[in-house]
């Protein structure tokens, strides 16, 4: 997720790995950098349907559209469900969700402030009260994760900072298995406050189990003029989730941009939850 120096924060989808890159109008654009990848990459992750705008490259991939990480093994993967684009605003899963249900899945926290640590706590807490089959506890002592939470530090670039980042579940059905979290102070100031780290890490939890943007057809609706556009459909698939609504959702937790504040489930985020994992 990317915060932007107006007002908004957006946040990013990985293929099966998603980075929350929030922005705050604050939005979630990645500093551009394509100074190291080759024109056929460039080629192919447009012809996936992906913007090459401001995309960068990172140590696991490519980091596009703000928050989507998009692994070597994410850009050739094959297809295997529909891609259904139908509204604009409703909610999106990916083709590749969690299986083995009932399932619990373990959290880590590596290097990161105590604070990061609790807003962790904060948002298991907020997953575990809907009563799904998918839950979430944090790891024994120092084993890492299903999913392992680690910091990165970066200031801001072209008036934007990343504050997290995340993936898609892998064609296996395990949740993507790292959250990044800026320490930067630009992103969340000297003193982050927990509910708003919890928020950012409950969206890019989200791309881990299997969820894209709600606004994925125009990311204008939660980040302004600067974020309009299509994220596509991709090979990592947009399926639309029955009984989500088909006008704009202004409270999703899976808005492509932050508020900049504390942002949890509403009650079509909760009917979308409910429809993959209870």
């Amino acid at each position: 997720m990317k915060t932007s120096k107006f007002l908004s924060i957006t946040a990013l989808c990985l293929l099966f790995t998603t980075l929350y890159s929030c922005k705050s109008n604050n939005t979630e654009n990645a500093v551009e950098n394509k100074t190291d990848i080759s024109a056929d990459k460039l080629s192919q992750i447009k012809s996936l349907g992906f913007s090459t705008d401001n995309i960068r490259k990172v140590g696991e991939g490519y980091l596009v559209e703000g928050d989507i990480l998009l692994t070597e093994d994410n850009l050739t993967e094959t297809s295997t469900g529909a891609n259904l684009n139908i509204a604009e605003t409703e909610q999106y899963r990916t083709t590749n969700v969690v299986k083995s249900l009932p399932r619990v899945v373990t959290i880590s926290v590596t290097n990161l402030p105590q604070v990061y640590s609790d807003a962790v706590n904060t948002m298991i807490s907020r997953y575990n009260s809907l009563g799904l089959r998918l839950t979430f506890q944090r790891a024994s002592g120092s084993a890492k994760g299903n999913i392992d939470i680690v910091g990165f530090n970066e200031g801001p670039s072209g008036g934007f900072i990343t504050l997290g980042s995340s993936g898609f579940p892998t064609s296996s059905g395990a949740p993507f298995n790292q959250v990044k979290m800026n320490t930067n102070a630009a992103a969340y100031g000297a003193n982050p406050n927990l509910l708003y780290l919890a928020s950012v890490l409950q969206h890019e939890v989200g791309h881990c189990i299997g969820f894209r943007h709600t606004d994925y057809m125009n990311r204008a609706f939660s980040c302004g003029s600067s974020g309009a556009g299509n994220e596509g459909a991709s090979n990592v698939g947009a399926v639309r989730i029955p009984g989500t609504p088909s006008s704009p959702d202004a409270a999703s937790f899976m808005l492509a941009c932050s508020n900049g504040g504390n942002r949890t489930f509403n009650a079509n985020d909760v009917i979308a939850m409910n429809y993959l994992y209870k």
